[in-house]
């Protein structure tokens, strides 16, 4: 898209802005919710996929008692729940449905305002694939949910942790594919400091190792890895634990191992810091312009308080109200991380 932009253009660019940080925003909380979901045990509660009477929970007691039989049917239940009553499985039940329902949300309020903006001709030709391809994605996005659920239901009584991974990895890039093309549409033609090449392709390296990062979080999360070696900075006085090559072959350990899911996290947490604490110290000193530095200064505070929301959370057995910060934490480094890439990957002469 052209950087020089009319006042009347700019400011129908920053409608089209405002709704995708809203959209964004919804799906950051799409993330969270999702990681309240997974700590509750809450994912195989609905057992049916009815995309389009699925907005409507149960009315009546028959109809809970109904979804109940449905779930006493499947392993979870037999393993991990058998004593459960009815109670207790609205509780479950209402999680896994607001994670529904808010994605269905997160459809319309990306999808109708689309179909708006594109019949006025409000949105210019460039950005038109990229939405249909936001579209595609949120699409496909649902049918991995499914396909992820669907895994919980056959011979085992949890979803894949492979399925979860990847349900998670979607949202983080639609998430960080939505604040692009946000910051991109506010983008005017102002001068800016020229940042260094090599400062450009560290930003970029925080974005990717932080999305590598959170991937593996999701590993820890669908295995239930951050219960066990629950010490800091060793992993019960060692830097690998004991059971860390418990499974056969070897390779095998690294993603269903619970000590080495966890140690791969531990070990991609302190490459993210690293990366992510360099690229801090560099901005400092690089010229860069003040929004750049601000979003710079803001990826290092963040960065501080996921360290330390990580190793609490860890210390203190996964109690849920800390993992789900953390989880949140997860999202706000890795948003901080495109606004930073975002910042430093003009082009030379396109400023704020």
């Amino acid at each position: 898209m052209n950087s020089v932009v009319s006042a009347g253009d700019y400011a129908n660019r920053r409608n089209i802005a405002v709704w995708l940080f809203t959209c964004a925003a919804m799906v950051a909380l799409m993330v969270v919710i999702g990681g309240i979901t997974r700590l509750t045990e809450s994912g195989l509660s609905m057992t049916e996929w009815r995309p389009l009477i699925g907005w409507i929970p149960p009315l009546s007691e028959v109809e809970w008692q109904r979804v109940f039989d449905r779930y006493r049917q499947t392993s979870e239940y037999r393993i991990q729940f058998p004593g459960m009553d009815l109670e207790g499985f609205k509780t479950i039940f209402w999680w896994e449905y607001i994670h529904r329902v808010w994605g269905r949300l997160i459809g319309l309020v990306f999808g109708l305002p689309m179909a708006w903006f594109i019949i006025r001709q409000r949105v210019e030709r460039p950005l038109i694939p990229h939405l249909v391809a936001l579209l595609l994605l949120g699409g496909l996005q649902g049918l991995i949910g499914w396909w992820m659920v669907k895994s919980g239901f056959v011979d085992r009584d949890d979803v894949s942790q492979y399925r979860l991974t990847v349900h998670l990895g979607v949202a983080i890039v639609i998430l960080g594919y939505l604040l692009w093309l946000a910051l991109g549409l506010l983008q005017r033609a102002e001068s800016r400091g020229k940042a260094p090449v090599s400062l450009r392709k560290l930003s970029q390296a925080v974005a990717g190792v932080a999305f590598v990062t959170i991937l593996s979080g999701g590993m820890v999360a669908g295995i239930n890895a951050g219960v066990i070696h629950n010490t800091w900075p060793l992993m019960d006085g060692g830097l690998l634990p004991g059971d860390f090559d418990a499974l056969s072959p070897f390779w095998l350990n690294f993603f269903e191992s619970h000590a080495a899911v966890q140690f791969d996290h531990r070990m991609l947490a302190y490459l993210t810091a690293i990366v992510a604490g360099i690229y801090w110290f560099r901005a400092r000193t690089a010229g860069l312009e003040a929004r750049a530095l601000k979003s710079a200064h803001a990826l290092g505070v963040m960065l501080v308080l996921q360290i330390l929301l990580g190793i609490s959370t860890l210390l203190l057995v996964v109690p849920i109200s800390l993992a789900v910060l953390h989880q949140a934490g997860a999202v706000a480094l890795f948003a901080l991380a495109i606004w930073n890439m975002w910042e430093l990957s003009r082009p030379h002469g396109a400023g704020s």
